[in-house]
């Protein structure tokens, strides 16, 4: 029997963490769960680890994240004792903007068109989450190839916009699953040419620019959509280092107030406030009044977060006052990803106040949202709206309210693939299970409905 060698480095790295094996364990647990990864981590296996038992799959990235998070520093499995990724695959790809974001597009992409274990299952990197902020004036080296062929002008890049705002449109319409593989291959080839070709002016290029952002922006959300918030963070960051290459007023704010919401919704506020204040920043007398409500309405949810109750109630009158400042103004297609502004702005006042505890106002404006989305567009939006308002109104005690929203968001969910809507209907059935146990009818007939989607959606 081979003789394994301890893994003095772990050890030294646990023993700093002040964590117990214990503690550990269900540190990596809690960091895989944020990919929708769940482990049978325990106290045992990173006992096994520290004795020189390599953890598999994707958990030394997980290991490699909890301890960051714990000692405040990036860790990789180089200082774990771990050594190098099976096969040179490198779990890292993306979490920097010390490349040029069109080549590191391109390599995430083909991993992700690929279905790459390694990079599908990674982790929400905290260490990632604050290279936006540390590099507001200067984003990554952008080298960029020039090519031979044809010059590239306005009608090239307009028809590359046009595919993207197509799959973006689809996206919304039957979710992100939808035509996932079919738009990165995309990304990879037509529009990364695009980029590495010659362009008739600045101008073009700028515009250029811009699409491959809002593309890696959608790439991003499709990964988010799917649960795979590592991959979708390292999306979002090249989305970002592109916007802010092409000079368009306000897109890269727009991505840095993306990321601030995916952080709150993995419930990791630590740098969500300054992210969406930065990003507003970027963003502020530079955009459409519609556009600066949508920052405005994010740095409320933020504040909200992180307990500041008056000042995000006074965010969210602002993101009012603008929305009814720039009704008729034009809205730039990047800043159209969830539909009309208004119906965003409703969307994420009813999570500010959802935050705060003030249920009747949260239920509120979740069916405010629902109803100013044009329905065949974005199913998957409103779904999810009505099953937030459903969520408020059962809290509320309004049992037999809800199930009428929930029974409406399951309507609306025919056609949509997507890992969010699906995750909602299992908390659906949570949620109905006390009123099931009560003998309520409307709690069970419901829940036959949402088990019957689930099993065909299997």
């Amino acid at each position: 029997m081979t003789q394994r060698t301890p893994n003095h480095q772990l050890k030294a790295l646990i023993d700093e963490s002040g964590l117990s094996y214990d503690g550990i364990a269900r540190a990596v647990r809690a960091v895989a769960s944020e990919s929708a990864q769940h482990l049978g981590t325990n106290k045992s296996a990173v006992h096994h680890w520290v004795l020189g038992t390599e953890p598999s799959g994707a958990t030394p990235g997980y290991l490699a994240e909890a301890l960051s998070r714990r000692l405040g520093r990036r860790i990789t499995r180089d200082e774990l004792g771990l050594g190098s990724p099976p096969g040179s695959e490198d779990d890292s790809i993306g979490l920097t903007l010390d490349f040029d974001p069109i080549e590191t597009l391109t390599a995430i992409g083909r991993a992700d068109v690929n279905r790459r274990r390694f990079l599908a299952a990674s982790a929400y990197s905290m260490a990632a989450a604050t290279l936006p902020l540390q590099t507001v004036q200067e984003a990554a080296a952008r080298t960029r190839t020039i090519s031979g062929g044809a010059v590239a002008g306005h009608a090239d890049v307009a028809a590359v916009r046009n595919m993207v705002k197509f799959f973006m449109d689809t996206d919304e319409r039957h979710g992100g699953q939808h035509g996932r593989s079919a738009f990165v291959q995309y990304l990879i080839t037509d529009i990364a040419a695009l980029c590495r070709g010659r362009f008739a002016s600045d101008e073009v290029r700028a515009e250029a620019l811009s699409v491959v952002s809002a593309a890696a922006h959608l790439c991003g959300w499709k990964a988010y959509d799917s649960g795979e918030q590592g991959l979708a963070q390292r999306y979002y960051l090249q989305s970002l280092a592109l916007a802010r290459t092409s000079g368009v007023p306000g897109q890269d704010g727009f991505v840095m107030r993306t990321m601030s919401q995916q952080g709150m919704k993995l419930h990791r506020p630590e740098h969500c406030l300054a992210l969406a204040e930065t990003g507003w920043d970027r963003a502020k007398g530079r955009v459409d009044a519609q556009v600066e409500a949508l920052f405005a309405v994010t740095r409320a949810h933020a504040l909200a977060k992180t307990g500041q109750r008056q000042a995000a109630i006074a965010d969210v009158q602002r993101a009012k006052t603008a929305l009814e400042a720039g009704a008729e103004g034009d809205v730039p297609f990047w800043a159209l990803v969830w539909g009309p502004p208004a119906a965003t702005v409703h969307s994420r006042t009813a999570k500010v106040f959802e935050t705060l505890g003030d249920r009747t106002n949260a239920a509120r404006q979740y069916a405010t949202a629902a109803a100013s989305r044009p329905g065949t567009t974005y199913a998957r939006i409103i779904a999810l709206d009505l099953v937030a308002q459903a969520e408020q109104q059962a809290k509320q005690g309004s049992i037999e309210q809800a199930c009428t929203t929930w029974g409406r968001a399951i309507d609306t969910m025919t056609g949509v693939k997507s890992t969010r809507t699906l995750k909602a209907i299992r908390s659906l059935r949570s949620d109905l299970r006390p009123y099931r146990a009560r003998g309520v009818r409307a709690a069970a007939e419901l829940d036959e409905r949402a088990r019957v989607f689930l099993d065909h959606h299997r």
